[in-house]
């Protein structure tokens, strides 16, 4: 399936309020000092038309007004979903994430760019250990 020039693949995204109230309430967390990152084992669902969506990681952003402004939210946003999407060997295909930045992580993005909070993504998903790719056990 061709797509036009310069489209890019969408990423699923955790968007509806249930979904993010289901990681939220029956998810593991940990914390660090500017993020919190839960996940959450999803249940196979295999009535959907589309496959290639229902396998993949879904992930989600929480990023209160207590962070900032308007600007400084979405730029917390963006840098947060595109460090995780570059951890994505680090990530377990079964869950579902949601990050939930803090007061102070504008400040972080700002200092730090992208690698700082892809640094403490990174550190946060080691601290969860999560079963990952099956394929991937034994490889140590």
């Amino acid at each position: 399936m061709e797509r036009p020039r310069g489209a890019t693949r969408r990423r699923p995204r955790l968007s509806r309020s249930a979904d993010f109230q289901r990681v939220y309430r029956r998810g593991e967390s940990v914390a660090s000092r500017h993020l919190v990152l839960y996940a959450f084992p999803r249940e196979d669902s295999t009535g959907d038309a589309e496959t290639d969506d229902s396998s993949a990681v879904r992930f989600g952003v929480s990023v209160g007004r207590r962070v900032g402004g308007a600007v400084e939210r979405n730029r917390v946003k963006r840098l947060l979903r595109e460090a995780f999407w570059a951890l994505d060997e680090q990530v377990s295909p079964r869950h579902d994430y949601v990050v939930v930045a803090r007061h102070g992580a504008a400040e972080v993005a700002e200092s730090g760019g992208l690698e700082s909070l892809r640094a403490d993504l990174a550190a946060l998903l080691e601290r969860l250990e999560l079963d990952r790719d099956p394929s991937e056990a034994g490889e140590l």
